[in-house]
């Protein structure tokens, strides 16, 4: 656009410059060896002009002819240069969607088209089109071909991360991955996979500057990097809590002030003030956290706070602990351990039966079973308390992974990601539906034994033992006697509708574990007469 907008500038200039020696008439007179030329001024200015036109344009010939090898080079190169380029583009493509045919093909021709010192992505691509045909060794040979250039290194280490991750090397996956990290720390997966080594070994200083180093570049949220910053020093806090309490005591501190709602961190950060006998900041952490989500663990602590409290003095402090949370399942259950120290009895059932009405869970039959115990010993209401407590839903633990465990750790013994553990109920057992299913299922149908003449009386019997043969209609005729047939679930079908119907009694629901029949009581009874259910 600029360059128009000159030439037209430049055409407009040269057009006044002719009007105005058109407006000003005159004569140029040129004396070269001993002639005399005159010629008006406008044509003059003509010539001039032409001179210098000519010139230029016997310049650019020239100058054309000159660089016409070059310039026929150059074309040749870029023209082979893009067909080279458009090969990579479609090999790329292709090993995107994963036929690594077409991929060997185009990295075949975009080798011979472009040198690879040149172009580093044919090298990528030769990777990728190893991979696709399944040579995992070559493509590790060109990953680690791509370590000797700066420019393909950060690719080269990525490339041999991933393929001691397909293998299940994590120690050469953490290696690679931590030499990607020291030279570029934004890397995410870099950065992850080097924390979870970090984490594995228990270096939580390193751990805490990597998750520092995320939050400065912006891998990560502000608030994501406080919780990992909070899961960190709780678990520093936890490794230091004999040997160098002072600085447990801090770590657990800066770890309540980010996330004063974590559980843990609250624990440690007030079991290290109650060692200082500094019981009432610690108890202002531990009611912090309960208010936020109530927990056993803060529960236990906060009741036992201090060790020479009677157990009516605990009771009371687990009371106060309920009054912060109200209507809530954990405040029950604490208030009702605390009594059940105490000897309140009374006091322990109430909260233990008002917990179970909030929160049916295995932890609050148990606790009523030891009540029961303490109190009554009865011994059938305890059974009869633990058989439920096998029923209900279980108590809520830490979980991760699948794996269950009563005490909180940073890491995920499975998979090694930090803060994995989250404190919810496991996965319901059913195993026992599923035995009680099979059983049903195998169980032993009886028969029914239908006489083919109605009888004098309407007695029903069942027969133990039934053959899978039927009798035929011409053998039942031949002999004189009434033969008594089987009948199964396809003959009610067949039942003539005018025959007799018999009055069902009651079902009764038969306990699993009901002991049967009592021997006197079954000789009592009719072997003949009874009716169906």
């Amino acid at each position: 656009m600029i360059r128009i907008l000159l030439f037209l500038a430049v055409v407009f200039a040269l057009g006044l410059g002719f009007a105005w020696l058109a407006d000003r008439p005159g004569e140029m007179v040129v004396t070269f060896s001993g002639y005399q030329y005159q010629v008006s001024l406008m044509v003059a200015a003509v010539a001039v002009v032409a001179v210098v036109a000519a010139v230029m344009i016997v310049w650019w010939l020239i100058k054309s002819l000159w660089n016409s090898p070059y310039t026929i080079s150059r074309y040749f190169r870029v023209r082979r240069r893009d067909r080279g380029y458009q090969a990579l583009s479609t090999g790329m493509i292709a090993a995107g969607a994963g036929d690594g045919a077409l991929a060997r093909k185009k990295t075949k021709e975009a080798a011979k088209l472009i040198r690879s010192d040149q172009e580093p992505l044919i090298h990528l691509l030769e990777a990728q089109a190893s991979l696709l045909e399944g040579d995992h060794e070559g493509a590790r040979e060109k990953f680690e071909t791509m370590l000797d250039d700066p420019e393909m290194r950060l690719l080269g280490l990525r490339g041999l991360y991933l393929e001691a991750e397909r293998l299940g090397d994590r120690n050469a996956a953490r290696h690679y991955a931590g030499r990607a990290a020291a030279m570029a720390p934004q890397l995410a997966w870099a950065a992850e996979s080097t924390l979870e080594d970090l984490t594995g070994r228990g270096d939580w200083e390193g751990a805490l500057k990597l998750v520092e180093a995320q939050k400065s570049t912006r891998q990560i949220e502000r608030d994501a990097a406080n919780r990992r910053r909070a899961v960190l020093l709780t678990a520093k806090a936890q490794a230091l809590i004999d040997s160098d309490p002072n600085a447990a005591r801090t770590a657990a501190l800066e770890a309540n002030r980010l996330r004063p709602d974590f559980a843990p961190a609250a624990v440690v950060a007030a079991k290290m003030l109650f060692r200082e006998n500094d019981v009432r900041k610690g108890s202002k952490i531990l009611e912090a956290a309960w208010k936020a989500e109530p927990h056993p663990e803060i529960a236990e602590l906060y009741t036992h706070a201090r060790p020479a409290d009677a157990v009516l003095d605990r009771l009371n402090r687990a009371k106060k602990l309920q009054e912060m949370k109200k209507n809530h399942a954990e405040s029950s259950l604490a208030v009702a351990r605390a009594a059940l120290d105490a000897q309140d009895f009374s006091t322990a059932r109430q909260e233990a039966e008002a917990a179970i009405r909030m929160d049916r869970r295995e932890g609050a039959y148990l606790l009523l079973a030891d009540i029961e115990e303490a109190e009554t010993g009865d011994q059938g209401k305890v059974r009869q308390l633990l058989s439920k407590a096998v029923r209900a839903p279980r108590d809520p633990a830490w979980v991760a992974d699948g794996v269950v465990s009563e005490r909180w750790a940073p890491v995920s013994p499975i998979t090694g990601k930090l803060d994995a553990f989250e404190w919810r109920a496991p996965m319901e057992r059913l195993g026992q539906l599923i035995d009680s299913d099979e059983d049903a299922s195998d169980a032993a149908v009886p028969t029914i034994a239908a006489p083919t003449k109605p009888a004098k009386e309407n007695v029903i019997e069942l027969t133990p033992a039934v053959s899978t043969e039927r009798p035929t209609t011409a053998a039942a005729s031949e002999g004189g006697e009434d033969h008594v047939a089987p009948v199964t679930a396809s003959a009610f079908a067949a039942v003539p509708p005018d025959a007799e119907a018999v009055e069902p009694a009651e079902e009764l629901a038969r306990l699993p574990d009901d002991p049967g029949v009592d021997p006197d009581d079954e000789n009592e009874k009719s072997p003949r007469r009874f009716r169906l259910f």
